[in-house]
């Protein structure tokens, strides 16, 4: 990584989101990069986006993110459990970190109000 790239630790704020921490990548007062966590109960974190600017991505910011995170819930939460939906680009990292594959999603996407004609038989399908 970038020797002038930092990492700021954003806590909770105690609002509605008073669970979810970030990590955030800087360079001159812009940000580069983040990644966040939402913690919840049953001794759960989620591990959740991660985004890096398109000028600073294969540099090494995401791993040094993921690793800062990764430091952060080893000091703070352990016997905890970990998990997280990853890209397949993403997928590496967390296996190298030690976790496992659960079942597989796909995305889908639909714009509202632009067709509403049913295809095929009506039936109820949830997801």
């Amino acid at each position: 990584m970038p020797k002038n790239i930092k990492i700021l630790h954003v806590l909770p704020s105690g609002t509605r989101q008073y669970n979810l921490h970030g990590w955030i990548a800087h360079k001159d007062d812009l940000c580069v990069g983040h990644i966040h966590m939402s913690v919840e109960s049953n001794n759960r974190l989620k591990f959740l986006d991660a985004w890096v600017h398109d000028d600073h991505r294969r540099k090494g910011i995401y791993r040094e993110l993921w690793n800062t995170r990764w430091q952060y819930v080893n000091e703070h939460y352990k016997g905890w459990n970990a998990y997280a939906w990853c890209k397949p680009m993403s997928l590496p990292l967390l296996l190298e970190k030690g976790f496992t594959t659960g079942d597989s999603t796909v995305y889908v996407e639909k714009e509202i109000g632009i067709e509403n004609k049913p295809y095929g038989p009506s039936c109820f399908v949830s997801c």
